[in-house]
């Protein structure tokens, strides 16, 4: 009998404390920088404990990335984009079964142990990673695979399946360069990496349907999820106005073509805002508070299709809006709309939000030591949502590649110090 055949399973959370709405929830992730693990790190931060399997003395690749922060005597330094990667336990383990039969024996306990695994390495018939025979071993066990265009074994072209992607390439193929920018200039790719996590947000959402879905009684499942088709799928309305109307949209700049006002200017202090106003009360009001008559601007001439915001008093309208921003610095503008109930948003950057109190005062901004840099306090964003009893919290800030392997293995795993130890100067766990 193999040893994973021997494993008990040990409800969760058993590292971590307890807290949040997914206390009782375990996850492992394999894979690297955002798309996998952004959907993982947020249900860590909800209470789920989080089993990380970082590459041995080399961990996730986004540990490496600059800017980084350095301890305070300057010896270590972390990434400040890993440094968001709060509340998850770190096991170093080789995941190439070809190469390293023992490290087969590790993953099929840690798979007994956990609800979900989610993953984006991809490449996992090379690694010699059956996921028939891990529904096997685990037959509760929830597969989220993340990928650049989906798995083969869901459909389509082995061929496209098998292409590398990263955030831009999914930002291209799935439709959203496409949209992006003005009609007259190139598209343009959006930061920051908003493929990577528009797919880690689905990734959440995914993994934690398969799971509800376990608690009600059904079995575990492999789920496929591709970067390109989360990206598509957020286009929306684009495919039922291509399929069924022959209508193509594409590249707009900072004006909703199909009404108004919606629609980006440049302000006095030379910020910009966007001012939006869509349905015909919101319309009325919005007109007023620009010093205009409803009447003689009415929403059906001026600002409810296409053809009224092209017209000539559409047009006339579009117009007036510019010179009024034009003539008011970002904050008069929206403080003056704000009374009429019509939106105002001035584009900001991370400063101009951490500079507001508001903020501050919804607990977006949070403190905690992190152990891999000796414990310095670095300062990130909370979380998102907010619960009102089983809100998220930071247990633990991130760590050393590797640093909970020799307890889980001990502790969750079953392993005795002797087993580990043999195991050490192999690659497989070091």
């Amino acid at each position: 009998m193999e040893k994973w055949q021997t494993v008990e399973r040990i409800p969760a959370p058993y590292f971590i404390p307890k807290f949040g709405p997914l206390n009782g929830m375990r996850v492992l992730m394999s894979g690297s920088i955002v798309a996998g693990p952004f959907g993982a790190q947020l249900m860590a931060d909800f209470g789920a404990e989080v089993i990380h399997l970082e590459i041995p003395g080399l961990g996730d690749s986004y540990r490496s990335q600059r800017p980084a922060i350095s301890s305070e005597d300057g010896t270590k330094e972390m990434a400040a984009a890993w440094c968001q990667k709060r509340n998850e336990l770190s096991f170093g383990l080789n995941l190439n079964f070809n190469k390293n039969p023992k490290s087969k024996e590790i993953f099929y306990s840690l798979i007994k142990q956990v609800d979900v695994w989610l993953e984006n390495i991809v490449w996992l018939d090379k690694l010699g990673i059956d996921c028939k025979e891990l529904l096997q071993v685990n037959p509760k066990l929830v597969i989220v695979h993340v990928s650049g265009f989906g798995r083969p074994q869901f459909g389509g072209n082995p061929d496209i399946c098998d292409r590398a992607s990263y955030d831009p390439i999914g930002q291209c193929e799935g439709g959203v360069a496409n949209m992006v920018g003005f009609p007259d200039g190139p598209p343009i790719y959006g930061q920051p990496f908003l493929n990577d996590y528009l797919t880690g947000v689905y990734g959440f959402g995914t993994c934690l349907a398969g799971y509800i879905n376990v608690l009600n009684g059904g079995m575990g499942q492999e789920i496929d999820l591709a970067q390109v088709e989360t990206q598509a799928r957020n286009l929306d309305d684009h495919w039922v106005a291509y399929m069924n109307l022959g209508v193509e949209k594409s590249r707009v700049g900072n004006r909703v073509p199909i009404f108004q006002p919606a629609s980006m200017h440049k302000c006095k202090d030379g910020r910009y805002a966007f001012i939006g106003a869509f349905g015909k009360a919101a319309y009325d009001r919005c007109i007023r508070g620009l010093g205009l008559d409803p009447e003689e601007y009415r929403w059906d001439l001026c600002g409810n299709s296409k053809a009224a915001v092209d017209s000539p008093m559409g047009v006339a309208l579009y117009n007036h809006i510019d010179k009024w921003f034009s003539e008011r610095t970002a904050q008069e503008a929206q403080n003056h709309m704000d009374k009429f109930k019509t939106p105002v948003g001035i584009v900001k950057a991370p400063k101009d939000m951490y500079a507001d109190p508001h903020w501050h005062d919804r607990g977006n901004f949070i403190k905690y030591p992190v152990p891999a840099i000796d414990n310095k306090e670095v300062e990130a964003f909370g979380f998102v949502p907010k619960f009102m009893e089983t809100p998220g919290q930071v247990w633990r800030g991130q760590v050393e590649v590797g640093d909970d392997t020799e307890r889980i293995m001990s502790e969750l795993l079953g392993y005795t110090d002797v087993e580990i130890e043999s195991l050490k100067g192999q690659g497989i766990i070091d």
